[in-house]
């Protein structure tokens, strides 16, 4: 009887400390899925904004010589409008579901309502209300942490902005340089 509390207890240990990694592992799926999500999202709703609409930027003081050091740029991504997209973008989180890859067992976060109404491969995708939730809660997270990041690369048109903020800036996902460009 004694034989088998010793292999039992050392595979409880084995397993116990597979347990953070796991969990940790989790996490930062979470999070890149987040980010990465993140910037869909925003680069979307930039997308959207005429390209002609612009916002008078600068001082409306007038200088002494009379004239005023006012310039008009482009609304899309003008800071008051990027930030007024990132105190509303992560309620899009609710549009996402996580799918798990079954070679890697990572899980990334797609779009589960596509925004021009096509319809979508949902095959291995599981929607649920906890998964929007924690992806909500990690996007606002990113959201406010990263802020000025956010607003700095999106401020301006640049390739490749997921990779960057997500993988390099942040690295939030310096595990998935490998993860595929999805356009939504």
């Amino acid at each position: 009887m004694r034989g088998w509390i010793l292999p039992a207890l050392c595979l409880a240990a084995a397993l116990a400390s597979l347990l953070p990694a796991a969990s940790a592992r989790r996490s930062q799926d979470l999070h890149c899925g987040a980010c990465r999500a993140l910037v869909d999202e925003l680069e979307w709703e930039i997308a959207q904004v005429d390209p002609k609409k612009t916002i008078q930027m600068g001082s409306f003081r007038i200088n002494p010589d009379g004239s005023q050091s006012v310039v008009e740029v482009p609304y899309a991504r003008s800071e008051a409008h990027l930030t007024e997209l990132l105190e509303r973008v992560c309620e899009k989180m609710k549009e996402y579901g996580e799918k798990v890859d079954p070679s890697t067992h990572r899980k990334t976060y797609v779009r589960v309502i596509s925004h021009d109404g096509t319809k979508m491969d949902l095959s291995g995708v599981k929607i649920d209300g906890d998964v929007a939730s924690s992806l909500k809660f990690a996007c606002e997270s990113i959201a406010e942490e990263y802020e000025d990041e956010l607003i700095e690369f999106l401020s301006h048109e640049a390739e490749n902005v997921k990779d960057r903020l997500c993988s390099k800036r942040t690295d939030l996902c310096d595990h998935a340089l490998h993860i595929p460009h999805d356009e939504l």
